[in-house]
């Protein structure tokens, strides 16, 4: 809708300097037909001269009036346009930290098995301190499990964790969007969640990936209290 108004106002613009710019060659031209013109009195050809010049000073001002005008349009359009494209970005990255968009990017597939929730909650903190930015985990049974700010895992009873309320089964697949080669690295320390699953007699398996998906999503919420400082 935006991008239509500066192109019809420019043609707009555009027609009305034509027309001045007509109207003075045909007044011109007039003048310069005039049979009456070679015998007219010095006074009155002065008095034709005076008019012509305060006819040129007004379509100069009008002139310059609808460029500056067609300016203001143009620059109004790009300045609105440039915050409502910053506006959708910030939206969206919004989006993707809480878990309401699907992301896709370069990143990490892991596979964790034989393990509890602590060893899914320290893998989880590791990846977020290595530049983990969007997550989701699945198990052998059930759907995925967005991971946000506010996820946690607990042991279920009988087998397997619950993340945020959602039953999971082993093994546990990690999705995650970021640098592979940093994440990895970073779970790959001395002493890190490799060795410690590993000592544990669990397994990690960790696949560098030039693009992984996160599907999994959560409803947006309604806050009741909240409102900006602002």
């Amino acid at each position: 809708m935006l991008s239509k108004r500066p192109s019809s106002a420019g043609a707009l613009i555009l027609v009305l300097l034509a027309l001045f710019g007509f109207t003075l060659v045909v007044q011109l031209r007039s003048n310069d037909s005039d049979e009456g013109l070679a015998s007219a009195r010095q006074e009155d050809l002065v008095r034709i001269l005076s008019d012509l010049e305060a006819r040129d000073s007004r379509l100069q001002s009008e002139i310059s009036a609808l460029e500056t005008s067609q300016r203001q349009l143009t620059s109004g359009v790009a300045g609105r346009e440039a915050a409502l494209t910053e506006a959708q970005k910030r939206a969206d990255e919004l989006g993707l930290l809480a878990g309401t968009l699907a992301g896709r990017g370069p990143g990490l597939r892991i596979v964790i098995d034989g393990v509890k929730a602590s060893a899914i909650l320290n893998t989880v903190q590791e990846l977020r301190g290595a530049g983990g930015e969007v997550m989701q985990i699945a198990g052998a049974g059930g759907r995925p499990v967005r991971i946000v700010a506010s996820s946690y895992f607990v042991d279920a009873e009988g087998g397997g964790i619950l993340a945020d309320g959602q039953g999971l089964s082993g093994p546990y697949v990690l999705t995650v969007i970021g640098q592979p080669s940093v994440m990895q690295t970073a779970l790959q320390i001395p002493g890190g969640v490799v060795a410690s699953v590993n000592s544990g007699g669990g397994s990690v398996t960790l696949e560098q990936r030039t693009l992984v998906e996160v599907t999994a999503v959560r409803d947006a919420k309604t806050l009741q209290y909240a409102r900006p400082a602002s």
